[in-house]
């Protein structure tokens, strides 16, 4: 498929016809490896300076479909792919599914970022039902700590063998159940789906026991140009006929090596993104999953390279989430970087929030970024989302090669 994708992309791309032949070894890892060394990576920038540059030449306008994504600039960005790309992609999704224990007639509950009752709205029901794919949507718009039981309600409600949807908004509810002592019975649901957010651990955590059940999370990104599924083990396996994914080592060990991630989109026949630098940082495991399925596996994605609080001393320090875990008085937070000097967390409290609270919080916060940070602590009620409703854990304008004081967007 790589070999397929590259001659494509010579013949039927602006952006690639200078590219070189693949490699034509006999052994295919060999081959698979000195074709993607032949290719620098690609730049978000490039893309976003031509993307049309990148479209294939040979697909019929009529079949393209075309989806959009922000990115880290809020700047909309057009992505084309074929329904055959999106099937495939759907194909990857279920195969992690039916091994969860799930079927796709299955009753399921969603959380995802699409407007479904009118903002205008202020009595429930926060939700609807999709009856042709026995489907509850709830609304992430709505969910107001006095509309929260409500939600409690009509998960209890309805007959759902699975759930899905955004890391943090699951956590929401998940706390809702067990503030209300309405934790659903272990076993009721086979599983929960996250994906498009960072799945952090306490999110993990209150969602399991929430809902009885275990999380499985998936990665992918709007360009299709990586697909990972998650394990019963909580690893992220590689759907390789789906993508190549290569680390660039910033830290290389004996069990595995970290840093920013090369994808290779072997599907997407529309959209040619080889060797693109996708923004973030993952964990890959240089041994075999315990799970015992083959192929490459990550241990988690650490997360955008802009998603990290840079220290005054040069320290990059990303999956912060450790400092929340055992903070039960904390019902969401984010933490925001302007400055390499100052750091400020927005702390939604919860009721029980006091200064022993505080102090606790802080404890955690400077064992981790030590003294030399000026730190804030700011209560708010609500944490904003970004578009599509999405959660960013941190919030940095500091780092990616920026000189000190320079943002780094």
């Amino acid at each position: 498929r790589l070999r397929c994708l590259v001659e494509r992309a010579r013949a039927y791309t602006s952006f690639y016809r200078d590219l070189r032949p693949p490699s034509t070894h006999r052994e295919p890892r060999e081959a698979i490896e000195k074709t993607l060394a032949s290719i620098a990576p690609l730049e978000k920038e490039q893309y976003r300076e031509n993307p049309a540059s990148f479209l294939a030449s040979d697909i019929p306008r009529h079949r393209l479909r075309t989806a959009k994504t922000s990115g880290t600039t809020g700047t909309p960005l057009p992505l084309w792919h074929t329904p055959e790309t999106l099937a495939e992609e759907y194909a990857t999704v279920w195969r992690m599914r039916r091994s969860a224990g799930v079927a796709l007639s299955d009753p399921h509950l969603t959380f995802g970022g699409r407007i479904i009752v009118p903002f205008r709205q202020k009595t429930p029901p926060f939700w609807r039902v999709n009856s042709y794919s026995r489907q509850t949507l709830f609304s992430l718009y709505h969910m107001a700590p006095g509309n929260l039981p409500h939600y409690v309600g009509a998960i209890h409600d309805a007959p759902a063998r699975y759930a899905e949807g955004y890391p943090s908004s699951l956590y929401l509810v998940a706390h809702a159940l067990l503030d209300a002592g309405r934790a659903l019975p272990a076993g009721r649901m086979a599983a929960v789906f996250t994906s498009s957010e960072s799945l952090l651990a306490f999110h993990r955590t209150a969602i399991e026991r929430a809902f009885g059940a275990p999380v499985r999370d998936r990665y992918g990104t709007s360009e299709f140009a990586v697909s990972m599924t998650g394990c019963e083990v909580n690893n992220l396996h590689v759907d390789s006929e789906f993508c190549a994914v290569e680390v660039e080592p910033a830290e290389d060990t004996v069990d595995y090596v970290r840093g920013p991630l090369l994808v290779t989109g072997l599907s997407n026949n529309a959209t040619c993104f080889l060797r693109y630098r996708i923004g973030d940082t993952a964990t890959q495991l240089k041994g075999r999953c315990p799970c015992g399925r083959p192929g490459d596996v990550f241990s988690e994605i650490d997360g955008r390279t802009d998603d990290y609080v840079v220290t005054p001393d040069g320290r990059r320090i990303g999956r912060l989430d450790h400092i929340f875990k055992g903070q039960l008085d904390v019902a969401e937070a984010q933490i925001l970087q302007e400055h390499e000097r100052t750091v400020t967390f927005l702390i939604v409290p919860r009721r029980s929030y006091n200064n022993a609270s505080r102090k606790k919080l802080m404890k955690e916060i400077r064992g981790r970024l030590g003294t030399e940070i000026e730190v804030e602590i700011r209560l708010v009620d609500c944490i904003e989302r970004g578009p599509g409703g999405k959660f960013r854990a941190v919030i940095s304008r500091v780092g990616n090669g920026s000189k000190p004081g320079e943002s780094s967007r």
